[in-house]
């Protein structure tokens, strides 16, 4: 019943903030939890986040329940968890929630990136938690937002529909029965296969960053990122990493949007090409590049988002050889290796699970956890 389920928010970025004030804002008891207690010192202060947004969208003084950096006080009362936080802290938010998990929370993931919730159910796993939890993650973030002020929030967009997926994918309903009392935009997203495998940042984030490196680290991103950053040239590299996701996603059954079909279904974008179909999309003017390389496109996009769809090409067989030389080129730029850093099969636990049995545990849950 709205009104009446307890939510916290985990992150208190830009996006969490939103978050937490819209909760608030439409009447829900709402907890608020970062770890870093200086982040959210005026906030807590005040109880309340401060939220502007668009012509006739939310807006108003969100009165948080609570404000907290201490995680098992910020689960105690928690139905469901929202975790807004960059996907590479995915892993220690699972580790510092997982002695204090109870039975029947929900914990979603926004987003998940690629593979977002069978990383956070490996770590419970490892992590000996015994709460039977459900974990879900959404496509996309819902928001377009900012942050104004250290207890101030903006919301520029809600978007309309944004596809969500359980694990086990047969929990799905559950999870939107619970998250349509507060957000009737989240669609039955298939499984977290499905939601991860759409993920497009993955394949234009990187690849545009790296390609106009020299374009970045010359003018700090004084430049149309998608405008003049997509020339013919870097539209074809663009289109070859967009065959490999898809024949990945088809490798193990999902049909996933490409990315013309992406374009037309988010912004209502088409042209004979991808070329043409980015330089359609009036959204894309005025949106400026990165003004450097050390950013989230790169540093979060890879090891989060494309290692793992390219991790699990290599595994069942899909030639992956662009976004091999996406991965490696941001690992010489960065000085790191990201095929090592980022979420391979083999740190997800999946690596030795047929096509068959992988969909056994991202649809029902059924997973071997030791295999010969």
């Amino acid at each position: 019943m709205a009104g009446k389920i307890n939510f916290t928010v985990i992150g208190a970025g830009h996006g969490g903030k939103s978050m937490a004030a819209h909760l608030a804002l439409m009447g829900f008891p709402t907890t608020l939890y970062n770890r870093t207690p200086e982040h959210i010192a005026a906030i807590k202060e005040l109880k309340a986040i401060d939220l502007e947004t668009y012509e006739g969208g939310p807006r108003g003084i969100g009165k948080l329940e609570l404000v907290t950096s201490n995680i098992q006080e910020a689960l105690e009362k928690a139905q469901m968890i929202m975790v807004v936080v960059p996907s590479s802290a995915h892993i220690d938010i699972a580790k510092a929630c997982a002695p204090y998990l109870k039975e029947g929370q929900i914990i979603v993931l926004h987003p998940g990136r690629t593979c977002g919730a069978i990383e956070f159910a490996k770590t419970l796993r490892d992590a000996h938690c015994g709460a039977d939890v459900t974990i879900a993650e959404a496509e996309t973030f819902i928001y377009a937002s900012r942050s104004d002020g250290p207890a101030q929030a903006h919301i520029f967009r809600i978007k309309e529909a944004v596809p969500l997926a359980a694990l086990p994918a047969n929990r799905t309903s559950l999870v939107l029965d619970m998250i349509h009392t507060a957000y009737p935009q989240y669609i039955d997203g298939g499984n977290v296969l499905q939601t991860g495998l759409n993920n497009m940042g993955a394949i234009f984030h990187p690849a545009l960053s790296l390609l106009n490196a020299g374009w970045i680290e010359a003018t700090h991103g004084d430049y149309q990122f998608y405008i003049d950053g997509v020339t013919p040239s870097v539209a074809r590299v663009l289109e070859a990493l967009d065959r490999e996701r898809v024949t990945v996603a088809s490798s193990l059954g999902i049909r996933a949007r490409n990315a013309m079909e992406w374009l037309k279904l988010a912004y209502d974008a088409s042209g004979e090409d991808l070329l043409e179909a980015i330089h359609n999309q009036p959204g894309y003017y005025g949106i400026k590049a990165p003004p450097t390389l050390n950013h989230r496109y790169i540093f979060e996009d890879v090891p989060m988002s494309l290692v793992p769809i390219a991790s699990l090409g290599q595994r069942y067989g899909v030639s992956v050889r662009g976004m091999d030389s996406i991965i490696r080129l941001a690992s010489i730029i960065h000085r790191t290796d990201y095929w090592r850093r980022g979420r391979t099969i083999e740190k997800l636990g999946i690596d030795n699970l047929s096509v068959g049995e992988l969909m056994a545990y991202v649809n029902e849950g059924i997973f071997e956890e030791v295999k010969s």
